[in-house]
């Protein structure tokens, strides 16, 4: 007897949820060029299913970031919801972004890369994080805890900056100098 619809799509929508997690995880610890292959084992299941969900590595990259840029994005209201303070809620959302900055490698390369399929990832990031950033830096402003002339676009280049690691400066280097950019944004009464 055929499996019904929609257990089909809900399986499909598991292992499609599967192979972004085993690209996520290979991106971090090889870069956006990680083999197929190896994401496919990851995720445990074949070369050609991975090619089904997402039949160039551009899909792949680009839907294993969007997906990561809509949850960064989507962490600002929660923790302004849930934070103390609005300063708290920046502080707790630019730790989260430093991290989805620095666990990138290679995705620099890969925008500049040409392919078309790439092109609209960096304006993806942009549209969807500063105004989320924006949020954040609103509701401080009007607290009181930073200068209302901060800007979302120019503190996340800041952050971006301080995230660039290399041989002698690591994820916990970054964070620590995004902390200090931070304390720096800090207005004291």
């Amino acid at each position: 007897m055929p499996e019904p619809v929609g257990a089909r799509q809900a399986q499909a929508r598991r292992t499609r949820g599967e192979v972004l997690a085993a690209a996520a995880d290979a991106f971090v610890c090889q870069g956006v060029q990680a083999p197929v292959r190896d994401i496919a084992e990851r995720a445990g299941v074949g070369l050609g299913t991975v090619y089904r969900h997402f039949p160039t590595r551009a899909d792949l990259v680009t839907a294993v970031y969007r997906h990561q840029i809509d949850t960064c994005a989507a962490l600002a209201p929660r923790l302004l919801e849930e934070s103390p303070s609005p300063f708290t809620a920046l502080t707790r959302w630019a730790d989260a972004f430093a991290d989805f900055l620095v666990t990138k490698h290679g995705l620099g390369a890969a925008l500049g890369s040409g392919d078309a399929g790439l092109e609209n990832l960096h304006a993806l990031m942009l549209d969807t994080l500063v105004p989320a950033c924006a949020t954040l830096l609103d509701a401080c402003a009007a607290a009181g805890e930073t200068d209302p002339g901060l800007t979302a676009y120019t503190l996340m280049r800041a952050i971006g900056n301080l995230c660039i690691t290399g041989p002698d400066y690591d994820q916990a280097d970054a964070k620590r100098m995004v902390a200090t950019l931070l304390t720096g944004c800090r207005r004291t009464a």
